[in-house]
């Protein structure tokens, strides 16, 4: 099967994947499946599951909240994805819904949830955040789903920051640098709406590997300057 030739229904499962194993659908997965797609013994589809490629598989049986799926061939060896994470300030929940589809979307290869003190919201239901997730690595043929952490404070992000990561933050109002791609591991900051505050921007500038950066003259909501960030800290340049 050719690339082009890929299944367009994608699925994310958590079993190994081989030519020949037989894998159970969840109750949700077959429901999507039978009810919303529309599909039937027969279809085809791919399967990923962040580790073995992506195979394609078919629909052996379906009812309505079962099915099994029989893996058949390799269709997409696993690769090596961006190693850009992506660290903000919690949200309302339908930013921070959004963000994590964005982000997902975009190949960040983990998201960080920080608490600030202008931060709108202290929990997340995590969960909820990763089947955004898996169902935005489904829908723009990732091959990885990213990891999601518990939310902690900025102090906490700062003192537990892993050694050789660069932190890029985006901070408004403030004289730096414009944001630049950069080589991985990397990671981008983004704070609250009314962004970070005097000591904690204090906090940012005591740290090497913290590069405070600006996302141009205008000042942009959360969830927005993070989609941007990401895609700026990936840009590629022309060629000549």
């Amino acid at each position: 099967m050719k690339a082009f030739d890929r299944p367009k229904l994608r699925l994310f499962v958590e079993a190994r994947l081989h030519a020949g194993a037989e894998i159970a659908a969840t109750p949700g997965q077959a429901h999507y499946l039978g009810a919303v797609m529309r599909a039937a013994p027969g279809s085809l589809l791919g399967l990923f599951n962040g580790t073995d490629g992506e195979w394609q598989a078919r629909i052996t049986s379906l009812r309505r909240d079962r099915a099994v799926l029989a893996v058949e061939q390799l269709l997409k060896p696993q690769a090596a994805e961006p190693d850009l994470w992506l660290a903000f300030a919690l949200l309302k929940r339908q930013a921070t819904d959004l963000l994590v589809q964005k982000a997902t979307e975009l190949g960040a290869a983990a998201l960080l949830p920080v608490l600030t003190a202008r931060t709108q919201a202290e929990r997340v239901n995590e969960a909820r955040l990763r089947a955004i997730a898996i169902e935005a690595a489904e829908q723009s043929e990732r091959l990885t789903v990213p990891r999601i952490a518990a939310p902690q404070s900025l102090a906490a992000l700062l003192d537990t920051w892993p050694a050789g990561r660069t932190l890029v933050a985006a901070i408004e109002r403030v004289p730096v640098p414009d944001i630049r791609p950069r080589p991985a591991p990397t990671a981008l900051l983004v704070g609250p709406e009314g962004g970070f505050t005097e000591p904690e921007l204090d906090a940012l500038r005591s740290h090497a590997f913290v590069h405070p950066v600006t996302l141009g003259p205008r000042v942009l909501r959360a969830e927005t300057a993070a989609i941007a960030g990401l895609a700026l800290l990936q840009a590629r340049n022309p060629p000549s």
